[in-house]
């Protein structure tokens, strides 16, 4: 172990824009794909890609958002990270 005095890691500001539903219920099979229930009205239930689960973090009953990036990445985030680094456009 070095004995460096520790340097904070450089911070970020996102300006991303995302496409992303907050999940109401989520069900996975066992290739780690899933079936996610959208929390908003006027979304179908919709499967995701193989291993899925391993992006899949809940803590407690937080489901979280599944979120899509420009690039067709598909990932998820915890609602108060989500919330607190998008504002809906």
């Amino acid at each position: 172990m070095s004995d460096q005095a520790a340097t904070e890691m450089p911070r970020y500001e996102c300006y991303k824009k995302v496409w992303a539903l907050k999940i109401a219920a989520i069900e996975f099979a066992e290739d780690g794909s899933a079936k996610v229930a959208p929390a908003e009205q006027g979304h179908a239930t919709f499967g995701t890609l193989l291993g899925f689960r391993s992006k899949f973090h809940p803590v407690g009953d937080d489901l979280g958002y599944y979120v899509v990036y420009e690039d067709g990445y598909a990932s998820w985030s915890p609602t108060k990270a989500f919330e607190d680094g998008y504002t809906r456009i």
